[in-house]
């Protein structure tokens, strides 16, 4: 028997609000503001989002052999093309597009984060 359930993702940001407005253009969802360092992501579909104040943040290395990358998000998108155009115009860069008829693309989000959209 599970002793906990999943509340949410939460991803540090010098700007969590910015980073929340980010991730809503990917999933959909309102940015929700408490002006306490906290933002949520409500009305999203799947698993929650949620950004902390973290001033100091030093965003990831990928790849690295010195530092791991501490986890990243995946994305699922129905066509690779169209939905790259869109991470970059809301302010993704990329990282990793593979080969053509690789199925997955590695991004980073403005705070540096790295994630991933694919299609299965």
């Amino acid at each position: 028997m599970p002793i906990a359930s999943a509340r949410a993702v939460v991803l540090d940001a010098p700007d969590p609000v910015a980073l929340a407005g980010f991730y809503a253009g990917i999933v959909g969802g309102e940015v929700k503001d408490d002006g306490d360092g906290w933002v949520d992501l409500e009305g999203a579909a799947g698993t929650p989002l949620s950004f902390q104040a973290a001033p100091g943040l030093v965003p990831p290395a990928w790849p690295s052999a010195e530092k791991s990358q501490q986890f990243h998000l995946d994305f699922t998108v129905p066509d690779l093309d169209s939905a790259e155009r869109e991470v970059l115009r809301l302010g993704a860069t990329l990282l990793d597009a593979g080969d053509a008829g690789r199925s997955f693309r590695v991004y980073r989000d403005p705070a540096g984060h790295p994630f991933c959209l694919c299609v299965d």
